[in-house]
This record gives structure tokens, C-alpha cells and sequence, in this order.
């Protein structure tokens, strides 16, 4: 009778061990998916980095070339007026 308690707490312990062990297993594949992921994350968010960066470069870029532009046509607009001025001196003289 005790001989059959204690196969039977043993057969229980067994059965218990057996389900943490699968558990184990189960939750190491899961955390190791988990850290994939993360990993796969981090790269996105890496490479995303380096878009906004190309972006910030390309738009600072783009504001000096514009402020340059602005530069030349306001200077292209002053001669122009200047020159107005000069074929309106040239019509009076006339």
C-alpha cells in the first residue's frame, strides 16, 4: 500500500516536472521570438534614423539653395528696376 502512494506521488512529481519542463521550453521559444522581433525593431528604427537624417540634410539643403535663389532674384529685380529707370531717363531725354 505505501509502495503504491509512493509510485504514485513520484508518477505526480513526474507529471509535475514534465509540465514545468514544456513550460520552460515553451516560454525560452516565445522570449526568443520576442527578442527577433526586437531586434527587427531596432533595425527599422535604425534605418528610419538615418531616413530622417537624410531627409533633415536634404531640406537644409534645400532652404540654403532657395535663401541663394531669393539672394539672385532680388538682385535680378534691382537691375531690371534700374534698368527701367534708365530706358525712362533715355524716353524723357527724347
Amino acid at each position: 500500500m505505501v509502495l503504491v502512494e509512493v509510485e504514485t506521488k513520484v508518477s505526480r512529481l513526474e507529471s509535475i516536472v514534465e509540465k514545468m519542463g514544456e513550460a520552460v521550453i515553451a516560454t525560452t521559444e516565445t522570449v526568443e521570438r520576442l527578442s527577433d522581433r526586437v531586434d527587427a525593431l531596432a533595425i527599422s528604427v535604425q534605418q528610419q534614423g538615418y531616413q530622417i537624417f537624410a531627409l533633415s540634410d536634404a531640406i537644409q539643403t534645400l532652404a540654403e539653395n532657395q535663401d541663394a535663389s531669393l539672394k539672385e532674384l532680388k538682385q535680378l529685380s534691382q537691375t531690371l528696376q534700374r534698368l527701367v529707370v534708365l530706358l525712362e531717363e533715355v524716353e524723357d531725354s527724347q
